[in-house]
């Protein structure tokens, strides 16, 4: 968790230019929530601390090398009365990897409902940890111990990454999350940590609907755009409920969205991405 905290902890070269670093194991490529999380950073450093972010509108241009520092540049937008837009480039050796548009607020009253949250179903002390869970894939155990997992993960449904054969159709793919550790009351740093978890587990849920599995014998995938919504105040540091479900694949693309949600079933942000998927081997 320390890791990924500082991971976020961008250097300021200039009022609107920032230096995000790569963690020094991990895959290929950059991780997409990660470079979304490190966009949100850069934005928010330059917007009023009693704004919150309240939207985000991300597009993945290039796959980001590990091997090099990620520069942020931001663009004021606006700085309304009551709202404050923000435009974060990512950039790796002069070119666009991911941009992204941000949406802060201030703190207002108005209506206020939400959708219940998914009834009846197992808490986190109630389903297999990702330990428990990747000790029947040995095949998979090599993987997971190389790589930093700052996010407690839960499956209430099969994830992903199982074998070929083992997966079977389910509408819904949903997971407990909670950052492993805790966090100073920062909001700004509390919703660019969900952002980066956001992207976990999302497109799981296009899979899902196929029985599909990531990988040999399966598919490969990569995100082509990410939103998200925050509707009220949460931690990331406690228990949420990751809810998916894929509206839509069509075309080597497939729709996700994901509503999340905290113990007590109180709706606190909204996911939509799409990702390009393709077989492997195709």
């Amino acid at each position: 968790m320390d890791a990924l905290v500082e991971l976020l902890n961008l250097s300021q070269d200039e009022d609107l230019r920032f230096t995000g670093q790569n963690p020094p194991l991990g895959p290929m490529r950059v991780y997409g929530g990660q470079v979304a999380a490190q966009a949100l950073v850069a934005a928010g450093r330059t917007v009023d601390p009693k704004r919150h972010v309240h939207s985000l509108h991300g597009y993945f241009v290039r796959a980001g090398d590990t091997g090099e520092p990620i520069e942020y540049e931001v663009e004021k937008i606006r700085d309304g009365r009551s709202f404050s837009v923000r435009r974060s480039v990512a950039k790796q050796g002069g070119k666009t990897i991911f941009f992204m548009s941000a949406s802060f607020q201030i703190q207002e009253q108005g209506l206020d409902h939400h959708e219940p949250a998914p009834a009846e179903l197992p808490g986190p002390e109630d389903v297999p940890t990702l330990s428990e869970l990747i000790a029947h894939y040995p095949e998979r155990i090599g993987i997971w111990k190389s790589m930093p997992r700052p996010f407690d993960v839960r499956y209430l449904d099969a994830p992903g990454w199982m074998r070929p054969g083992d997966r079977k159709a389910e509408p819904n793919h949903r997971v407990w999350m909670k950052l492993d550790g805790k966090l100073p009351d920062d909001p700004l740093l509390h919703a660019c940590l969900l952002t980066y978890a956001s992207d976990m587990t999302l497109l799981d849920s296009v899979l899902s609907v196929h029985g599909e599995v990531w990988g040999p014998g399966g598919v490969i995938g990569a995100s082509l755009d990410h939103a998200m919504w925050f509707h009220r105040p949460f931690r990331v540091d406690e228990w949420f409920l990751y809810d998916c479900t894929s509206p839509t694949a069509s075309g080597s693309r497939g729709l996700a969205t994901g509503r999340m949600f905290t113990r007590d079933g109180r709706h606190i942000a909204s996911a939509v991405q799409e990702g390009l998927l393709r077989r492997v081997g195709a």
